[in-house]
């Protein structure tokens, strides 16, 4: 067993094996930049690019000229907010999204309405949902856009975004989901979510940093977006340069795998994750489950543990077990997660905060062990509390 144990799934996955070897060939044998079709060296890539598009696309259940490649997740959301906005801000000006959103949608927003765009924010509950009746009766005659993370990143906790897409579709307004942390592990579908733009991270899912794709819906309804910036007419426009091929190909491997793999997937890391959390509230008085019980991702468990500080615990694992306090887009900063406070969790519970993610190689042996190092340390950390 490799030590540290990784419990970090939902920052990072690492790549999988076959997406690896899907790249292999085309760092150096197959070197072609896939906008120069007039030779066979670009020919040869654009057909890789091609051929992860498409495949990209049966993820979602879309059209493959309906994805956008993009240099990851948060590109891919700050094209669907920003880009969106601006290509329809004569129609509407008003855009409606919750206050636990990912980072790279929070900053869109705020850059959004120092523009001039009016946001609305709605709340969540205490277990991290958001109510479709709360999202529609913050929707004005104004509202063009809705977004909404699908699945939380700290919480794990997932939206009901079909029953949110039904209101969009009713309303005629446009809507985008933000699927970067549910596609390895949820099954997705453009048409039954009703949305009109998706986003996607292709190292959310064992493939490569440093893609991601967009779903810019084509049929029907078509979503207009805008490019964020200028430099030729790439992938429709809306993200210049030349493409990097080998992450294409992985990320088309890995969406390849994710579509056949994620149901067995998904049901074997959920149990991993019961497992653990069986073993951490058996073995650690004062633990607190944070988000729905039953509406959530199978391999994110956020956890409170009372009377210890989160970066304590970690700094006391970090020879054992790797987790974090919250998203990676956020580890630097010494304030309480936003996406807890917006919950309404108790002040002793936010920086207490833990968050395990297990993922496609986490093993029963490294959840046991994680179990019994994290048991220990808060033990030992409590002992050493001038509180206790």
């Amino acid at each position: 067993m490799r030590l540290p144990v990784y419990l970090d799934a939902p920052s990072t996955t690492p790549v999988d094996p076959r997406v690896f070897e899907a790249m292999r060939p085309y760092f150096m044998e197959r070197f072609g930049n896939a906008s120069s079709r007039q030779h066979l060296y670009g020919a040869d890539a654009a057909d890789a690019v091609a051929s992860a598009r498409e495949k990209v696309a049966a993820l979602i259940a879309c059209e493959a000229e309906e994805i956008v490649f993009t240099s990851g997740g948060t590109e891919a959301v700050n094209l669907a907010l920003r880009g969106f906005a601006a290509a329809n801000r004569a129609k509407g000006d008003h855009i409606v999204t919750t206050a636990t959103e990912h980072r790279s949608a929070m900053d869109s927003c705020r850059r959004l309405e120092n523009e001039g765009f009016r946001m609305t924010y709605v709340a969540v509950g205490e277990d991290g949902l958001v109510s479709p009746s709360a999202i529609e009766a913050a929707l004005t005659p104004a509202t063009r856009l809705v977004s909404v993370l699908l699945a939380n990143h700290e919480t794990g906790v997932v939206q009901p975004g079909a029953d949110i897409g039904k209101i969009c579709q009713t309303r005629g307004i446009a809507y985008h989901v933000n699927a970067v942390q549910a596609a390895a592990v949820l099954s997705l579908d453009v048409d039954l979510l009703g949305c009109d733009l998706l986003s996607l991270s292709a190292h959310k899912m064992y493939g490569p940093k440093g893609i991601g794709a967009l779903f810019v819906r084509r049929r029907e309804r078509r979503a207009r977006v805008a490019p964020l910036l200028e430099g030729g007419g790439h992938e429709r426009g809306l993200h210049p340069g030349a493409l990097p091929v080998p992450l294409a190909a992985g990320f088309g491997e890995a969406a390849l795998i994710a579509l056949n793999e994620r149901a067995a997937d998904s049901s074997r890391i959920a149990a991993l994750r019961d497992r653990l959390w069986a073993a951490l509230r058996g073995a650690i008085p004062g633990s607190f489950l944070n988000g729905s019980e039953t509406s959530r991702l199978p391999g994110i468990l956020n956890v409170s543990f009372e009377g210890v500080e989160a970066e304590s615990l970690l700094l006391a694992l970090r020879q054992e077990v790797a987790a974090s306090s919250g998203s990676g887009c956020t580890s630097d900063s010494p304030e309480p997660s936003y996406i807890l406070l917006a919950m309404g969790l108790p002040a002793m519970r936010l920086p207490s905060s833990v968050r395990f993610g297990i993922g496609r190689f986490t093993s029963d042996n490294e959840v046991d062990f994680a179990a019994g190092s994290v048991a220990r340390a808060v033990a030992d950390l409590r002992k050493r509390s001038p509180l206790a």
